[in-house]
């Protein structure tokens, strides 16, 4: 008998925080783990390429008639216009990776997430990532150095908005320990690869080729 494990559809993952809360990290980190073998999304944008940015690697950088494109055929999962330059993710790649049964990993905001969420259906899985206090986020903005009172300020105020909408998604995570957290994206991660529906086709025929020994 064969005993190459039934082919999955793969999982759209999607993380959403506000800005500090950890979620960067944790998408380092999922796609450094080689045994989960992520593929993370590739988003096209207008904007210019910066200095150390990698055509193909960090985005795909294309004009605006191209982008209009793209849109208008229908061939981005989302989009949004951020500072005069447009942004968005091409749903083909995406398809061929679930395809092959391998998962699609997202780094996108609430307005992203619905975008997809409404093309892809039952192939999306959200994770919405919160601080633990407001207190702590503040302090995490404030270690990065980047950024000027002014924007930290404004970054704040922003997360409050983002973090209402935490009942939109369907797993929550309080990132207070990062390692923790990280264990548990994995969970969700694991448990999701097994649902029935997204082993439908492959299990179809693995339990076809069980009960014919």
């Amino acid at each position: 008998m064969d005993h190459t494990p039934p082919l999955r559809r793969g999982v759209v993952l999607i993380l959403s925080s506000p800005s500090g809360a950890g979620k960067t990290t944790l998408t380092r980190m999922l796609l450094q783990d080689r045994d989960l073998d992520l593929t993370l999304s590739i988003s096209v944008t207008t904007r210019a390429r910066r200095s150390s940015e990698v055509d193909g690697i960090h985005y795909r950088f294309i004009n605006e008639r191209q982008f209009v494109v793209m849109r208008d055929a229908g061939e981005l999962l989302e989009w949004a216009e951020v500072h005069g330059n447009f942004y968005g993710t091409p749903r083909a790649p995406v398809e061929a990776t679930l395809a092959q049964g391998r998962d699609c990993l997202f780094d996108i905001d609430y307005q992203g997430t619905r975008q997809v969420r409404e093309k892809m259906g039952a192939d999306a899985v959200t994770v919405f990532i919160l601080p633990p206090s407001m207190k702590e986020l503040r302090a995490r903005l404030e270690r990065r150095a980047e950024d000027e009172t002014e924007v930290i300020e404004r970054r704040l105020e922003n997360a409050r908005k983002e973090i209402q909408r935490w009942k939109d998604y369907d797993y929550v995570i309080v990132n207070d320990d990062l390692q923790r957290s990280f264990d548990d994206l994995i969970a969700i991660l694991r448990a999701e690869r097994q649902r029935r529906p997204r082993q439908a086709h492959g299990i179809e025929a693995f339990v076809d080729r069980l009960l014919s020994e």
